[in-house]
């Protein structure tokens, strides 16, 4: 139904797809690998029309198609549910489903809500979500977000003539099992009416969902293998050219922390309304504390209580002995702690700014001289020595951050903190959206930042990666500690014991 034959894609100084084949059928779900760099994006986006081809051919139904923009590749059909989430949260709900299109509404100048309700109602059904249309975007939570960006590009059902094609870009990144598990059973449902394109970087949900699975490394696809065919080692080795480290977790790089040295940051039965209630842990240097549980178990409020983002109901919060009873981000900053948030784009970078501008954000004070003037060639001194240190892939300390890859940008908040001298370090989700190569990077930088005293608070994107990272784990059901593992290597809890205590 819709091909690729031999697209190139250049860049100044980069080739980013070499000779790309790629094909589609009728009802059919293709799984997109590779790690990031190796131009999955870039292919996504020739698809979607943002991109246009250097060369080859793109066709639908043997046709040949050429797309100037998105809005002529939704005309055919093609739509996207994007991973960072492109509706706009101050909407209603059935504001961002027709965004762009509600011209069938209006009359006289005047938009019939109630029509646009009624229809946005008939989308929402299609992906088994039962709000009321009305409802402010922002309210929803991730999971039904997600749902929202799909009922969205189902309006193209509408639209067009022909079959739908859907790419979904790293849907699952955030949601918890019973949640993939609901938008697996939504996509397989809907192949009835469309083609899916699945990226993610999550092997055993690509292996699960998809049909067949193109595989890709610098530029190129390296092979495209069936789905009774398909194996993660063997998937994983030509994405990276290489065996993945079976110490993938650098567990023997784990090394005991300052139990007996004073906590820097101590809970005492402190409470949060409805998110989390009685919650008690200290956090020694060097240890890393991971929050286990599912999605609205607490973990994400409690890591936002530390960074002064929720100021808590009652009980003691202590950072470095002081207790605190001002809660602001720019109190907790200059207590020496950093965050790096689960919506890396929205809160942990700002795109437009450039590398070094990104990096020295947090301490500005550190680089102005007595009137006020930045020492911008201080700034970028420091910049290139975490590019270095870090082994940022950008080509200067110029480049926006938001054109980075996740897992740069993800390495660049963590130097800003680091580089400041944080030595509480908050990581919501730290390797969400990454590949493997940059998913070991990070794992080595919380075993360096272990090793130099820094407390680390961890919610991790799987239990694999709770269990290989931590020191302590704390399992948190319905806002309540339920459980506190002790993790010393070679003596880690099970999935199941975590899994136990936590549904």
């Amino acid at each position: 139904m819709y091909e690729l034959r031999k697209v190139d894609k250049k860049f100044p100084g980069v080739h980013a797809l070499k000779a790309i084949d790629f094909k589609i059928g009728r009802g059919e779900i293709v799984g997109l690998v590779g790690e990031n760099g190796a131009g999955k994006s870039t292919l996504m986006k020739v698809i979607y029309g943002a991109y246009q081809p250097d060369g080859g051919d793109i066709t639908i139904d043997g046709t040949k198609v050429r797309f100037q923009n998105p809005r002529q590749a939704m005309d055919h059909g093609i739509g996207m549910v994007f991973q960072e989430q492109s509706l706009i949260t101050n909407l209603t709900v059935m504001e961002n489903i027709f965004l762009g299109f509600e011209q069938q509404f209006v009359s006289f100048g005047v938009i019939n809500w109630k029509a646009m309700s009624a229809a946005a109602k008939a989308q929402l059904a299609k992906v088994k979500l039962d709000i009321d249309p009305a409802t402010i975007t922002s309210s929803l939570s991730f999971a039904q977000r997600q749902l929202v960006e799909l009922a969205k590009v189902l309006t193209l059902e509408e639209r067009v003539d022909g079959d739908l094609v859907i790419l979904l870009d790293e849907p699952t990144s955030v949601l918890a099992r019973e949640e993939v598990e609901l938008l697996f059973s939504l996509v397989r449902d809907l192949t009835s009416r469309a083609s899916f394109i699945f990226v993610s970087h999550r092997m055993d949900e690509v292996l699960e969902l998809s049909d067949r699975i193109y595989v890709m490394k610098d530029g190129e696809v390296v092979d495209v293998v069936g789905h009774d065919e398909a194996d993660v080692d063997s998937i994983q080795h030509k994405m990276v050219g290489r065996d993945v480290d079976k110490e993938y977790y650098r567990e023997q790089k784990q090394k005991p922390y300052q139990a007996d040295a004073p906590p820097l940051v101590s809970f005492e039965n402190v409470s949060a309304g409805t998110r989390y209630q009685n919650i008690s842990f200290d956090l020694h240097p060097g240890e890393v504390l991971c929050l286990v549980g599912t999605e609205g178990s607490g973990r994400e409020a409690i890591l936002r209580t530390i960074f002064g983002l929720e100021a808590p109901s009652e009980g003691k919060v202590s950072l470095k002995g002081r207790v605190m009873s001002r809660f602001t981000a720019q109190n907790a900053v200059s207590l020496g702690v950093g965050y790096t948030p689960r919506e890396r784009k929205v809160e942990g970078i700002v795109g437009g700014m450039n590398v070094y501008e990104n990096m020295t954000l947090s301490q500005m004070r550190n680089y102005a001289n007595r009137g006020g003037v930045l020492r911008i060639s201080a700034e970028k001194d420091l910049a290139r020595e975490w590019i270095d240190r870090l082994a940022i892939k950008t080509p200067d300390v110029y480049k926006d951050c938001g054109g980075l890859s996740g897992g740069n940008q993800q390495k660049v908040v963590l130097a800003k903190w680091r580089s400041g001298g944080s030595d509480i370090i908050l990581l919501d989700h730290p390797t969400r959206g990454l590949d493997i190569g940059a998913k070991e990077d990070v794992y080595d930088m919380v075993r360096e930042m272990s090793d130099d005293g820094v407390g680390i608070v961890l919610v991790a994107d799987t239990l694999e990666e709770a269990i290989g990272l931590s020191h302590t784990i704390i399992v948190l059901k319905d806002g309540i500690a339920q459980k506190q593992f002790a993790c010393e290597p070679g003596n880690k809890p099970s999935l199941f014991d975590l899994v136990h205590h936590m549904i």
